[in-house]
């Protein structure tokens, strides 16, 4: 937590000069900022309660493993809109742009995320729209697919996230998430459709590898209206 009656530093250029840029491990085609031993992220850390851990600070497990999908499978989002949710780092919506994606926009709670997503976006040489924003009680976006690296770290979070992603469903968009399997991952609600052994820096492995899957939402929506006039249940 940052101390009293210290100034907020201006998180990109705290970014740029505190956390190094590397390549990310399985991910050799994305560069990113992340954080070390000497970052002093408690410089930028907000002083309240509420305010969100620096997540975006390190390569997660269902971030990289959705990247990875996304590059080696570019067929799956050229020529569309993708969402990046939860963004983080931006990693995610880089590896789409990268892809191929026509528009990819980034969204996270945190401030200091879209400060990276810049820098990262910038690196990489692709051009992301983000924002900060909590949008899961709102509507669906206007996208073609929704992408979402590990957001189910949480029970309450990812009660929310799954309500949210099944309004997307409802509607038209394609659901991607990317997991290693995290406690409150509702499995039996999804279809493994790819594993990758990716590094983990944000499961407490410090950094090691560990086997991660990219999910599609399984069957329809609750309330989804089937053809012949029957409604879905999930």
């Amino acid at each position: 937590m940052k101390r009293p009656g210290m100034s907020q530093p201006d998180p990109a250029a705290f970014i740029g000069a505190n956390l190094p840029i590397s390549p990310v491990p399985s991910i050799p085609e994305i560069c990113l900022h992340t954080a070390g031993p000497a970052s002093g992220l408690w410089r930028l850390a907000g002083s309240r309660e509420a305010d969100p851990p620096p997540y975006w600070a390190y390569p997660w497990a269902g971030g990289a493993v959705l990247g990875r999908h996304l590059l080696d499978q570019p067929e799956t989002i050229a020529g569309r809109r993708v969402f990046d949710l939860g963004a983080g780092s931006g990693l995610v919506a880089i590896a789409a742009a990268k892809a191929g994606a026509r528009a990819v926009t980034a969204v996270d709670i945190d401030a200091n995320a879209i400060a990276a997503i810049g820098l990262n976006a910038a690196i990489n040489g692709v051009d992301i729209v983000a924002r900060a924003a909590d949008i899961i009680e709102g509507p669906p976006p206007e996208t073609d697919l929704l992408a979402v690296g590990d957001l189910f770290y949480d029970p309450s979070l990812a009660l929310r996230v799954m309500a949210f992603l099944r309004r997307c469903q409802a509607s038209g968009i394609e659901v991607l998430i990317g997991d290693p399997e995290r406690a409150y991952l509702p499995q039996d609600e999804l279809r493994r459709i790819a594993t990758h052994a990716v590094a983990d820096f944000g499961g407490g492995t410090g950094g090691g590898a560990v086997l991660a899957g990219v999910f599609a939402l399984s069957g329809k929506a609750e309330g989804e209206i089937m053809p012949g006039g029957r409604a879905a249940t999930a």
